[in-house]
């Protein structure tokens, strides 16, 4: 991509009623638009950067047998009536709103019903399980509040997957793999040092759920962690006979702020009884279907990325989730060979990974964009460097330059 054909421009201030660090550095980016409280656009980068976390999450879901589909936004009232949590004083967070001919309808908050409701129509036998569907989809959230960027907002873009299985014994199974894919998620995508497996309430029908908690100061929640085992409990069920059972020193366990970044529960039944969602097991008996549940929010690891690894002169983007591998800095000259040295490298590395910066700017407003933007690494194209027969090239991450040959790069 050509940065003169880019619509979105840098700022150099955020937002006055803008106070999220994530939300300040991704707008004056230019890789969101926000359109009201708890509510953003993506823009062209901040597109990019979804995909590429979109992606890596689709990889991990498909290696555990994950598949994929499309559920509606749309939801039907008389669905949501079969666990009661149509009614407002239940969940007090829905978007509704009706159609023409006076139906009342919602946008979907969450996704159990509707998986279950689909996969009514086609589990009649145990040969139909296990199945792992999944989607990725926009959620919204009447929420009172909103704030911390697009960590938290009233619209946002999610992956839900939801396990049915013949019994516990099999869930666990794949809870477990899930529990790594999660893991290896947070890894490729450059939080995975800094992401623990959290142990928070499995409610009615587990001991525990797990909760993946990322370091930051930005987090609404506490977690007391032990760093050397890599696992963390949540300050809401954190209790002398919780860290017992989990095998932990007291202390040893140390107070962190965090962001929820994912997490994966165990349903059991509470979804699959409401309708009646059974299987005929080998003996011909009928048995309730297992469930379980395992969500992503995407914009929120998009935010938490950018708050955990931003500096002072902007993001920081892993390799694997960054809009473009390669930032090529042109220096405007009136000697036509830096120009031509630059078209020649933007060609030769393939036009897909590197952002262009061909505007007619001074060098020092280039260097400060490339570092908002936050490319891993810098390329740059000047007078000096041709003289020298050599390009630049700066690691966004280390700071580390080097001059090296265009045969080498």
């Amino acid at each position: 991509m050509r940065q003169s054909q880019l619509f979105t421009k840098t700022r150099r201030e955020a937002p006055s009623d803008e106070t999220a660090k994530n939300a300040e550095l991704l707008i004056r980016g230019g890789f969101i638009h926000k359109e009201m409280a708890g509510v953003y656009s993506y823009l062209p980068l901040g597109l990019r950067v979804m995909e590429k976390i979109e992606n890596i999450i689709r990889e991990e879901m498909n290696i555990i047998g994950g598949i994929e589909m499309k559920t509606s936004i749309f939801q039907n009232k008389e669905i949501w009536e079969k666990t009661n949590r149509w009614d407002d004083s239940i969940v007090d967070n829905w978007f509704k709103t009706k159609l023409k001919n006076g139906a009342e309808v919602g946008l979907s908050f969450t996704n159990e019903e509707a998986y279950s409701n689909i996969l009514k129509q086609y589990i009649n036998s145990y040969k139909d399980l296990p199945v792992y569907p999944y989607d990725f989809k926009e959620i919204f959230r009447n929420e009172a509040r909103s704030k911390s960027g697009i960590m938290r907002g009233r619209e946002f873009y999610w992956k839900a997957l939801y396990s049915f299985s013949k019994d516990q014994e099999e869930h666990d199974i794949f809870y477990e793999k899930a529990k790594i894919a999660y893991q290896n998620i947070f890894e490729r995508v450059g939080v995975g040092s800094s992401t623990y497996v959290t142990f928070s309430s499995g409610g009615t029908f587990s001991k525990f759920s797990h909760e993946f908690q990322t370091l930051t100061d930005a987090g609404e929640d506490t977690i007391y962690v032990d760093e050397n085992k890599k696992i963390a409990i949540n300050k809401e069920v954190f209790s002398d006979e919780i860290i017992e059972s989990l095998g932990l020193n007291k202390k040893e366990l140390v107070e962190k702020r965090a962001v929820e970044v994912g997490n994966i529960f165990t349903l059991g039944t509470k979804f699959s009884e409401p309708f009646n969602l059974k299987y005929k097991n080998e003996k011909g008996e009928e048995k309730m279907v297992f469930m379980g549940s395992y969500g992503i929010g995407l914009g929120r690891l998009m935010g938490t990325i950018v708050e955990l690894l931003a500096d002072d002169r902007g993001i920081v983007w892993p390799e694997a989730v960054a809009p473009f591998k390669y930032h090529l800095v042109e220096i405007p000259s009136v000697k036509p060979e830096v120009k031509e040295t630059a078209e020649k490298i933007y060609k030769k590395l393939g036009e897909n990974d590197v952002l262009y910066d061909d505007r007619d700017l001074r060098a020092g407003e280039k260097f400060a964009d490339a570092d908002l933007l936050g490319m891993p690494t810098q390329i740059i194209v000047s007078e000096k460097n041709i003289a020298l027969g050599k390009l630049e090239i700066k690691n966004r991450l280390t700071g580390e330059v080097k001059m090296i040959s265009e045969d080498e790069l």
